[in-house]
């Protein structure tokens, strides 16, 4: 204890006794909550840490730990002149956070979990420093967002800017191209604007580096929203000539050649040319010396409101972050199994049949229970894949809606092309697979007498069923067929359908609800 209590002592600078033990208190205070969240939702944080080491989109986020601690050692000698307090109004924003985790868990959406998790540890932070503390942290505090691996979410509308930039740039400099959805032809070949050439990599990083360097150079809020527009702007422009550039090479030095270019020139070349064009765009225009304090504590020397005692507040932390740990464990114990034995429909006029032939396309669903699969042919020769993916209940890597899941596999050889005209109740989208093999795919989603093909729609119905304890069993059945020739087969996959009958009487009946 005597060799914390020095350590502490360097770390906030010389000071009265009194507010040294208030210091020491409230860090000790502070270390063993983070402590006790960070245990109690290991899970999300493990996840965090996974992505950010796996994922190259994420990997800025290992430098963001490092920046958040230089962040307050710059702020010590200033943070040394106040006096934490305990005080209740950010439970307010703790039990936000928790409810937030809640739903995240309900809706099985990671992202909303691990977003509650950072409000939970901003929030007891600013509880147990007191208002004028949290003042003086309020930027290291704000920049724990950046910890969250958030923002692969804009890929498909990015892949679409850029597709369409890629466009205008072939228009611009007279190259003939057609394109459909993400693919544009051109008399090089097919390109493919893949999830990689979004650029939401680089997107997330920038922004990430343009809020520190909005914090650090600039004091004018104008100045720093000017930065923060570039920030988002340019690398989206610059990605888009990116992709231009290597269709361009392709049509004069073939598709090899472009190739070696991307591979080469997308990497930390291409980020470190826009990290460059921005910053030296604003260098001139920053406001802020070096050597000028983070913020001046004399301003914050405020009376503290709201105060309670530091028992209060631990009491009160602790019955609010674990709440939503017990209640998922509470609904989830009344969850029945599936039916052991579930059989495939058998729409009258349809038989199942050999299914070899053709490029193969099977949708994903990770944690799925059980899955079935199946083709039919009626008398009319017409061909239909049925395929459907059960779960008992939803959990973390188990969702049946969610990104890289339905009917496109990341890994499987398909690619979206576009929506079409759906079904109610349904989602209808035309894929790609390798060789421009065409395939319509029509996706009916149920959980808790809820059927649907949107997302959200799904999602709500889950979070509803998880949050009050109802039906948690859920299905998605997929129809589809192969364009014969340029042709669509949606009749065929409208008619299967038809004979098949209520779409929801068939997906209670595999998931055993009555």
């Amino acid at each position: 204890m005597t060799a914390m209590s020095s350590r502490l002592d360097d770390w906030v600078g010389p000071a009265s006794g009194g507010t040294d033990m208030i210091w020491r208190r409230s860090l000790l205070m502070l270390v063993g909550m983070w402590v006790g969240i960070l245990l109690l939702f290991w899970r999300d944080a493990a996840d965090m840490a996974v992505i950010w080491w796996t994922s190259s989109t994420f990997n800025h986020c290992l430098l963001i730990l490092p920046i958040l601690g230089w962040l307050v050692v710059m702020r010590k000698t200033e943070l040394a002149a106040l006096v934490p307090v305990t005080w209740w109004l950010p439970l307010l924003y703790v039990a936000a956070g928790s409810f937030g985790w809640l739903l995240g868990d309900a809706a099985s959406v990671a992202l909303a979990r691990q977003l509650g998790l950072i409000m939970m540890l901003q929030g007891t932070a600013a509880a147990l420093l007191g208002p004028n503390v949290t003042r003086g942290l309020s930027f290291p505090l704000f920049y724990m967002f950046f910890l969250l691996p958030f923002g692969e979410e804009a890929v498909p509308a990015l892949q679409l800017v850029t597709a369409d930039m890629c466009m205008f740039l072939l228009g611009l400099f007279g190259i003939p191209a057609h394109i459909e959805g993400i693919f544009i032809s051109t008399p090089a070949g097919l390109f493919r604007v893949a999830e990689a050439c979004s650029g939401v990599k680089f997107l997330i990083a920038m922004v990430a580096l343009g809020a520190l360097i909005s914090n650090l150079c600039f004091t004018s809020w104008n100045r720093r929203a000017i930065f923060m527009a570039a920030c988002f702007i340019v690398p989206i422009i610059a990605n888009g000539i990116r992709a231009f550039a290597t269709i361009y090479i392709a049509e004069f030095r073939g598709i090899e050649s472009a190739a070696g270019f991307d591979h080469v020139f997308y990497g930390w070349i291409f980020f470190g040319i826009v990290i460059a064009v921005i910053i030296g765009g604003a260098w001139r225009y920053f406001d802020k010396s070096p050597d000028a304090p983070a913020f001046d504590p004399a301003r914050l020397q405020m009376p503290a409101r709201f105060q309670v005692s530091a028992k209060a507040v631990m009491i009160g932390l602790g019955l609010i972050i674990a709440i939503p740990a017990a209640w998922p464990v509470i609904i989830s114990a009344q969850v029945p199994p599936l039916p052991e034995q579930i059989d495939l429909p058998r729409p009258a006029g349809w038989q199942i049949v050999d299914h070899q032939s053709g490029q193969h396309w099977s949708p994903r669903f990770d944690g799925a229970s059980r899955i079935l699969y199946a083709r039919y042919r009626n008398r009319a020769g017409q061909e239909v894949d049925f395929f459907a993916a059960l779960y008992d209940r939803q959990s973390e890597g188990r969702e049946i809606v969610g990104y890289g899941q339905g009917a496109i596999d990341p890994d499987g050889g398909w690619s979206w092309v576009e929506n079409i005209p759906a079904p109610q109740g349904a989602k209808a989208e035309k894929i790609m697979g390798a060789g421009g093999v065409l395939r319509d795919v029509v996706s009916y989603y149920r959980i808790g007498g809820v059927t649907s093909g949107s997302a959200s729609r799904i999602k709500l119905a889950t979070m509803k069923a998880k949050l009050l304890g109802g039906d948690q069993q859920a299905a998605a059945i997929l129809l589809s067929a192969p364009y014969k020739g340029k042709a669509s087969q949606i009749a065929a996959i409208n008619g299967f359908a038809n004979d098949m009958g209520n779409i929801d009487k068939v997906a209670d009946q595999m998931m055993g609800v009555r």
